[in-house]
């Protein structure tokens, strides 16, 4: 069934026969029918002003800052993973398909400014043209090489880095050069996909492919638009000149259009003439991504991690340090609420050097440090003091103040990580789930978990079990382990706000039992 909205502006297609959950806009009755849609469909304007939304440190500021270049979000990602530290919702996955400079990045662009949420990831078909080989390099010099045809791309690295990147995991995408017709030597690193948007000429031409699209939109431009903004590409950015393109067009563009991309019309669930002009066809497809995402969301419960498991003994994963009279006594020392700031620093430098080198008798000599900041950052100079020229990371987590959820909001990890044993870092630990998410997010680059060493200075008995339940092959070591935390899951008796005692910042005064406050 096919369903024409305003004079064509977008053409909705069904098939008989398709479940529900794999037909975006089949439904008896609510929301996700296409008039339940289209009634709920705020005045479209040509801007596709983006909605409202808070960020994890305000509820007032949009989470973004708008540059004249780019746009950079603010708000952070919420978890994609249960309490078990299983993946439980994977990236929404848009693809876009249509004939060459059919305006399809441009569909993509449009989409992802007024879908207005972090965490979208572009993909383009563009980058997984097949390695040519010298014969083949001398064809496409001379306009001879068919880049249209499916053989000419690497649709099993495409459909692997696809999957991949639907799962949450980290993958690297190879950048083509349109000028030396080769792949670069460095490929991007791309991570952490709410949404994921492919776009390419035969995105809808492979049976693994299809499976993996939540959301198929096919743009359908004129081909003599098609060929005048090709002319333009082509001549201008890669390199080409007039006769070589409209050669090219004729003998191989042409002809692939009609009979490999404009039948996958025919898959689409979605076909939008005029590209991006097209603003009730883009309005139409961002009103679905934001409904489905709201039912993917998944809601932590902080209150039923702190009690899963109450009165369990402590995992035999957990490695504390020995209570030593000199241990004992720092303890009382940075515990103390009254200690200046100069002599918390220096016993809790003296901990921490202690804890490194106690850990380092379980570790081999390859060793990457990460620390979850900010608190866990002040490990790193006791862990360079023992390991000479060791690579360190950092991972970003903070709180959302109106979901208290934890929230990834930046990492930087050394390449090849996975290859290493990680030392991963973190000052206290309440509950665990910031230890949860950065445990998470390394396992998404392909670490594995028993090379995973989670140091902290003091922990909270639910964090040690919150860990160890979700990742039982994580080694977690420390110094000490408090029983309790209280309703606000600060650590009791605690160590207080570590970050704010550590870097002279204010904190609530009844903040003092806390594990770095907001961080968990």
């Amino acid at each position: 069934m096919a369903m024409t909205m305003s004079q064509s502006d977008v053409q909705v297609q069904q098939k008989e026969g398709v479940e529900d959950e794999q037909s975006m806009f089949r439904s008896d009755s609510g929301e996700d029918s296409l008039d339940g849609l289209m009634r709920q469909r705020c005045p479209l304007t040509p801007s596709l002003s983006p909605r409202k939304r808070t960020t994890s440190q305000s509820k007032t500021e949009p989470p973004l800052l708008r540059t004249n270049k780019r746009t950079i979000y603010t708000a952070g990602r919420p978890p994609w993973y249960n309490v078990t530290g299983t993946t439980f919702k994977e990236a929404f996955v848009i693809g876009l398909c249509g004939g060459s400079a059919s305006g399809k990045t441009t569909v993509a662009n449009k989409i992802i400014e007024a879908l207005d949420v972090p965490w979208v990831v572009l993909l383009s078909m563009d980058s997984f043209y097949k390695v040519l080989s010298k014969e083949e390099q001398e064809l496409a010099a001379r306009n001879e090489y068919n880049f249209d045809h499916p053989d000419a791309f690497d649709f099993e690295l495409l459909v692997t880095v696809l999957r991949k990147l639907k799962k949450g995991k980290s993958i690297k995408v190879p950048v083509y050069d349109f000028t030396s017709h080769n792949r670069r030597k460095e490929w991007k690193t791309v991570y952490g996909a709410n949404v994921v948007i492919f776009e390419g000429i035969l995105a809808f031409a492979n049976k693994e492919l299809l499976k993996l699209l939540d959301m198929k939109v096919f743009v359908d431009t004129d081909s003599d638009i098609r060929l005048i903004r090709r002319l333009k590409r082509d001549i201008t950015n890669r390199g080409r000149d007039i006769a070589g393109v409209i050669k090219q067009y004729n003998k191989f563009v042409k002809p692939a259009f009609e009979q490999y991309i404009e039948p996958t019309v025919q898959v689409a669930d979605i076909v939008v003439p005029r590209g991006g002009e097209n603003f009730v066809a883009l309005d139409l497809i961002v009103q679905h991504v934001h409904s489905q995402l709201e039912k993917r969301k998944l809601r932590w419960d902080i209150s039923a991690l702190a009690s899963a498991h109450q009165g369990q003994p402590l995992p035999k994963t957990l490695s504390v340090m020995e209570s030593t009279p000199q241990v004992r006594g720092m303890h009382t020392i940075i515990r103390n609420k009254e200690t200046s700031r100069d002599e918390f620093i220096f016993y809790s430098k003296r901990l921490m050097r202690l804890l490194i080198e106690h850990a380092l008798s379980f570790l081999p000599l390859k060793i990457t440090g990460v620390s979850i900041l900010r608190a866990g950052e002040t490990m790193e100079q006791a862990l360079m003091a023992v390991c000479k020229d060791i690579r360190l990371g950092k991972i970003l987590i903070q709180t959302n103040h109106d979901t208290g959820e934890p929230e990834l909001h930046y990492l930087r990890l050394p390449k090849d990580i996975s290859e290493d044993y990680v030392i991963l870092m973190d000052s206290t630990v309440s509950t665990g789930a910031a230890a949860l998410m950065a445990v998470r997010v390394l396992l998404d680059h392909d670490v594995q978990e028993d090379k995973i060493f989670l140091l902290s200075l003091l922990m909270a008995e639910m964090g040690v079990h919150s860990v160890a339940y979700a990742f039982p092959k994580v080694r977690i070591i420390t110094t000490a382990v408090d029983k309790n935390v209280n309703d606000e899951f600060h650590i009791i008796p605690g160590i207080g706000n570590f970050g704010d005692r550590y870097f002279g910042t204010d904190a609530p005064s009844d903040c003092y039992e806390s594990d770095e406050g907001m961080d968990y």
